[in-house]
């Protein structure tokens, strides 16, 4: 795709971890275990970031992230980087992951 005569790539990299959490006995607790690494995820990759899924289960949690480039490279990179972090959170084992990465011109 072109844009005012130059190239322009836009990708998305999309990740789904899916997670088992640890000492989790309420949805009040887990709430307090899933906000924290929400926000970590957000502030130290700067990506967007949402718990998207087992809402209504309290020891499984779903985790969406978003990262937007103009460099697919970078969006793999990124959530290569992310997968290694789930392994360094103990309170948390990752049971899945989906992984997609999308570009504008992607039908």
């Amino acid at each position: 795709m072109t844009w005012a005569g130059r190239e322009c790539g836009v990708y998305v990299g999309l990740a789904a971890y899916d997670l088992l959490l640890g000492d989790v006995r309420t949805l009040k607790t887990k709430r307090g275990a899933v906000r924290p690494l929400v926000a970590e995820l957000r502030r130290r990759f700067e990506v967007s970031v949402a718990e998207t899924g087992h809402r209504d289960l309290y020891r499984r949690s779903e985790i969406g992230v978003a990262v937007v480039s103009g460099d697919p490279r970078h969006c793999t990179e990124v959530l290569d980087r992310i997968d290694r972090w789930w392994d360094e959170r103990p309170e948390v084992e990752l049971v899945a992951v989906r992984r997609r990465l999308r570009s504008i011109d992607d039908e």
